[in-house]
């Protein structure tokens, strides 16, 4: 028995509810995040997603960005040779950096290599344009290569993902930081058509139109930042953003249930229909998000509260992949329904 089932009484995966893809493929309605390395070493989130594992999560959400995938890759093999689970219990996910898409086929082979794995779960295209930033820099930052959205490139990208799927090396193929307006310029083209759609979702923000399209279009949404990520990179704080667990309405469920107002974030995600990804490196925090995919859901009436929550309080806006010519990160967003030029 490891040190950590012994402080803590490990979750039946069985019990974790799953969305069916539309390759069949069940994906854990709770996964944990990884994006953590501005504020802990990649050795904290790769111990992290160990105990994780050990304590019932099934699902693990990377990214090559993140720069912990050998980590992490280490991590995984450790669980499956202690005998905690099957490589095939596991759906794991990562990501096509920006400035890799040109060249997806190869990032997703070194991928492979650093997390040790045969196959990936599921593969994203992080953003839709090979907008690149140096990691770490500030809000400010703009680099001179940057290019508004362009259907021909994000299809040459695309198409090298459905060649990943036919190869075996990636189970499922998805989306991320897309857009309507995106996606009905694309989804006409693709061969094989995506099977998830990571999106901000928080109760402060809840992209409802782009949920329903989603939805109507058989694409599961991840939705990521499920708690308003109040401790984000401060490039990506502005004045004027909402803090989901502040607001009234979460306050008194959390009071009234006797819980952190994080807890009810989760539930809400889950009674919305999504995937959640929060990431915390503390088991107390992330067994409780597991817990909180079947446990104790809200009620209609809570749930209808949180509806109210909804002020459009975009917290990751993009602002550093903006081209030249660009006038406001909504740019990035297609708000008005038509792809910015």
């Amino acid at each position: 028995m490891s040190d950590i089932t012994k402080q803590f009484t490990a979750i039946n995966p069985a019990d974790v509810p799953s969305k069916v893809l539309r390759s069949g493929d069940k994906l854990p309605t709770v996964g944990l995040g990884t994006f953590g390395s501005d504020r802990f070493s990649h050795q904290e989130v790769a111990n992290a997603v160990k105990d994780a594992i050990r304590l019932g999560y099934r699902h693990i959400d990377c990214a090559a960005v993140y720069m912990n995938e050998k980590e992490i890759g280490q991590a995984i093999k450790e669980v499956i040779a202690e005998g905690v689970c099957t490589r095939e219990e596991l759906f794991i996910t990562g990501k096509v950096w920006n400035d890799r898409h040109s060249e997806t086929i190869k990032a997703c082979e070194e991928s492979l290599s650093d997390l040790q794995l045969d196959y990936l779960d599921m593969y994203l295209v992080h953003w839709p344009f090979p907008n690149y930033h140096a990691p770490g820099c500030d809000g400010d930052s703009r680099n001179p290569d940057s290019k508004p959205f362009s259907v021909e490139e994000f299809m040459k990208t695309w198409n090298q993902m459905e060649s990943l799927v036919d190869s075996g090396k990636v189970r499922n193929i998805g989306t991320s930081n897309m857009t309507i307006a995106k996606f009905e310029k694309t989804l006409p083209l693709m061969k094989i058509l995506p099977a998830v759609n990571e999106m901000e979702m928080h109760p402060c923000f809840q992209q409802q139109s782009l949920f329903d399209y989603c939805m109507k279009n058989h694409i599961q949404p991840i939705g990521f930042m499920p708690i308003g990520s109040p401790t984000r990179p401060e490039r990506d704080i502005a004045e004027g953003d909402a803090v989901d667990i502040e607001t009234p309405e979460i306050q008194a469920i959390a009071k009234a249930r006797g819980v952190h107002p994080a807890v009810i974030c989760i539930k809400w995600a889950i009674k919305n229909g999504q995937v959640t990804i929060p990431f915390s490196v503390h088991p107390n925090e992330y067994l409780s998000n597991l817990e909180s995919s079947f446990k104790d859901p809200l009620t209609d009436e809570e749930f209808a509260s949180i509806k109210n929550c909804e002020c459009g309080s975009r917290l990751v806006k993009g602002q550093v992949f903006l081209w030249e010519g660009a006038k406001h990160w909504k740019d990035l967003w297609d708000e008005d329904g038509v792809i910015a030029q």
